[in-house]
């Protein structure tokens, strides 16, 4: 009876958590469930929208962008939707389907924007707005917004310029009822501004989203898909005479002329909408055309609405991509961005977004139902590979921004924005992913270089990236204790060991061939000597759970190379030397260890004295790369030694270096376009992965010792840079490749994912799950803290008088 009287109350707004609980009696357990949103603090954000199972590309849109707040913030956000359908309709929804509006029932928007008011847990209604979704109710739709109390979110799909005075009054209507409006581009913001009179401040542009894809082999997924030795054109979308397909029809004799290989790939199912009213009659004429112009061997229809996993793959497999839409109005097209995303170059109409995003370096823009520009611009492309190629890369250079991760952190933003900071977000860490390390690995070694996320095995192997990746490896081996961690750390030491010279020093630079080239003896390799010490040392820290010939072969290496050790002077080699010997040392027990360390030490003391005055408390005249590790080695040796001289340096240098790379929107590291100098300022851009994995390790090694939650803090500050809490708001980590892009640029990230970058990204990430897993209780050693006078106040980013 209950059911009942809930079902006629609701009909047009249909509770689905509720019913769900209902019809399996479950009383007791919606109790829970409301008093848990009752005194759950984590925000509510309810996303208004055509949802999933309905196909729709809007309804695709939301679901990819809830996808991905939920993998970024998911822990202390909630998304719940509120699906919109048609009366006709009745979907199945998943479970972040919460609500049901039927858009054409009045009485539904009442009772919704009730419910939402009535909802504590909700801080922000964000609305996906199509005109066709609303027209049969305009107006119970704008009451709707005045009554909800909450902050209101627009996203207009379509922004249609030179608006009737109709239209100008609805959307300035909508935009009164709104804290803020996104658009997705700017040539929308453009139009908001200037035709319908709208403030810019309340405008926001996030692109369309796109997906992040491991761009796999073109060869090898024609063949999967029988296309092997053909050359692709694809168009994918829901199919409506808007997508003026024919125009491809009709350029194709020509092409085909030139290029007998091509096949055109016609992807996608009718639209829902576009069936109801007319049935399959457009598709019908696209399929006579291909009849008449007798290219059957040449064109296929795809006739699904693909999962996205297969839509990828067919767009990684073409070689040009057409949008060929016939509305000039057309704001934005996620077939369009979805494309670009997998580095297709592209031939489009000029609709407003491409125009936006497409240049002669990105792609070719070609006049409406113009087959013969289409044609001669798709044999000129075919016909230059190199072309090709270059287009395909400055294309994905200039999507990458858009990735569903870093849309996902530019609505979070907005979010905390319009609730005042009452909304706090946290970054999820992703899964530890170990894909395109294996990729880069071979028997030798791991590979250099990598051209987006595709090893170049002609750069060769460095000594500096096997020993990075030898500590990787065993920090990897020590959290999971598996097989294929043991078979890297052996490749990797191999590595090392093939580079150990009889003197004690070591080589840095391998080719592809497996000879060791000429630039290792025209450059300096101290720096790489010390990280081979500093893994090798790592390395023989862990006998007793590694194989013993490994064990034995690293301490062989390190007792060959001690006297060479002794000799160096360059700073960061002797900081990495003296963490390596650190690891040796409690492997070995060997006395000469302790006096080797406190020679290297000692030097970098002479250094710091040398150099440090108030308000420059360092050990040269510059700040430039692996900064951290300069404070971090003299706690080190202070650990080992027990001489505090070199803890009080080994503070004060780290709370200077601090202060030069933590500021209120996190870290920055210094500029490797332009070091840091005494008494100048440093660069702004240029900012490398391995730096910032460099301060976590050392704000790491702080906390353990002093159990300080600031160093903590600061440790997860400088981890949500890989995630996008950067100066550009951009992810460095990329999840879907488990690569790091190779820095932070003035306007973009380094597309390419290198064993530097990479190596780094995964020491970090091991470095915050340890601490996660480290319950230890603080170091007798932070009794000597306490005797340091420091020089600043860190909590307050200022100077204080030194005692």
């Amino acid at each position: 009876m209950l059911k009942n009287k809930i079902e006629n109350e609701m009909a047009p707004f249909r509770f689905v958590e509720l019913m769900k609980q209902i019809e399996n009696n479950n009383f007791s357990e919606m109790i829970k469930q409301q008093a848990k949103i009752s005194s759950n603090e984590i925000s509510e954000i309810l996303v208004i929208s055509s949802y999933p199972p309905r196909e729709c590309g809007i309804a695709t849109y939301s679901q990819d962008l809830i996808k991905a707040l939920n993998n970024k913030f998911g822990n202390s956000l909630s998304i719940k939707v509120c699906a919109l359908e048609s009366n006709e309709t009745n979907y199945s929804y998943p479970d972040e389907v919460k609500y049901v509006l039927k858009t054409s029932l009045e009485i539904g928007y009442e009772k919704l924007a009730l419910t939402i008011n009535n909802s504590a847990g909700i801080k922000i209604v964000l609305i996906q707005h199509e005109f066709a979704f609303f027209k049969k109710q305009e107006i119970s739709f704008m009451n709707f917004l005045t009554k909800i109390s909450k902050p209101i979110v627009v996203v207009f799909h379509t922004v249609l310029p030179h608006p009737n005075d109709k239209l100008k009054l609805s959307i300035n209507n909508i935009a009164k009822a709104s804290k803020s409006i996104i658009v997705m581009t700017h040539h929308s913001k453009d139009v908001l501004k200037n035709d319908y009179g709208l403030s810019s401040e309340i405008i926001s542009v996030i692109p369309h989203g796109t997906h992040l894809v491991t761009h796999l082999s073109e060869k090898s997924l024609k063949k999967r898909y029988g296309l092997e030795g053909r050359k692709v054109l694809s168009t994918f979308g829901l199919l409506s005479s808007s997508k003026s397909i024919e125009t491809t029809l009709e350029a194709l004799p020509a092409i085909i002329k030139k290029c007998p290989e091509v096949i055109f790939l016609i992807i996608g199912k009718t639209h829902p909408e576009v069936v109801k009213s007319e049935g399959e009659k457009y598709r019908k004429s696209l399929e006579g055309k291909v009849v008449e112009l007798k290219l059957s061997l040449h064109v296929k229809f795809i006739n699904n609405y693909l999962d996205l996993p297969d839509l990828l793959e067919y767009l990684q497999l073409t070689d040009i991509y057409l949008f060929t839409s016939n509305d000039p109005n057309q704001a934005v097209s996620g077939t369009f961005a979805y494309a670009m995303s997998c580095a297709c170059p592209i031939i489009s109409t000029p609709i407003p977004h491409a125009k936006e995003v497409l240049t002669a370096e990105t792609g070719v823009i070609i006049d409406f139902h113009s087959s013969e520009q289409l044609a001669n611009s798709v044999i000129n492309l075919l016909n230059d590979n190199n072309l090709r190629r270059n287009i395909s890369s400055n294309t994905l250079q200039k999507i990458v921004s858009t990735a569903w991760e870093n849309s996902a952190i530019a609505h979070a933003n907005l979010f905390k924005e319009l609730s005042q900071r009452k909304i706090s977000f946290q970054y999820n860490y992703p899964a530890i992913n170990l894909e395109h390390i294996k990729k880069m690995t071979t028997e030798i070694g791991i590979i250099q270089f990598s051209k987006i996320n595709q090893a170049d095995i002609a750069s060769g192997y460095t000594l500096d990236d096997n020993a990075r990746a030898l500590i990787a490896a065993c920090m990897h081996f020590k959290l999971k204790r598996d097989a294929d961690s043991v078979n890297k750390i052996i490749i990797y030491f191999n590595f090392i060991k093939r580079c150990s010279q009889p003197s004690g020093s070591f080589l840095n630079y391998l080719d592809k061939d497996k000879q060791f080239t000429d630039q290792n003896y025209r450059e300096n390799l101290d720096d790489s000597n010390g990280r081979a010490i500093w893994a090798l040392g790592y390395l023989a820290s862990l006998n007793g759970q590694l194989p013993n010939e490994i064990i034995l072969g690293a301490e062989d290496i390190i007792e060959k190379s001690l006297s060479h050790i002794a000799t160096i002077r360059s700073t960061r080699a002797l900081a990495f030397s003296i963490k390596g010997l650190y690891f040796y040392h409690h492997a070995t027990k060997l006395p000469e260890t302790i006096s080797i360390v406190k020679t290297l030490a000692s030097r970098l003391v002479e250094m710091y004295k040398h150099e440090s005055v108030l308000g420059w408390e360092w050990y040269e005249p510059y700040l430039t790369y692996a900064n951290s590790i300069l404070p971090e080695a003299m706690l080190y040796a202070c650990l080992l030694t027990g001489d505090s001289i070199y803890k009080e340096i080994a503070l004060s240098s780290f709370r200077f270096l601090l202060l030069q790379t933590f500021n209120k929107n996190g870290i920055e590291v210094i500029s490797n376009k332009n070091w840091l100098q005494k008494g100048e300022i440093a660069g702004s851009y240029g900012e490398q992965p391995i730096d910032v994995a460099y301060t976590i390790i050392t704000l790491s090694k702080f906390y353990d010792v002093f159990k300080d939650d600031d160093y903590k803090q600061k440790m997860v500050t400088a981890f949500n840079w890989f995630l996008g809490k950067n100066r550009l708001h951009q992810i460095v980590y990329n999840p879907c490749t488990g690569g790091c892009y190779d820095g932070l640029e003035e306007t973009h990230v380094n597309l390419n994912q290198g064993a530097e970058s990479t190596v780094s990204y995964l020491i970090a990430r091991l470095t915050m799950e340890d601490v996660k897993e480290n319950t230890k209780e603080p170091s007798k050693t932070i009794e000597i803290r306490k005797q340091v006078k420091p020089y600043y106040d860190f909590k307050n980013f200022s100077y204080i008088k030194m005692e």
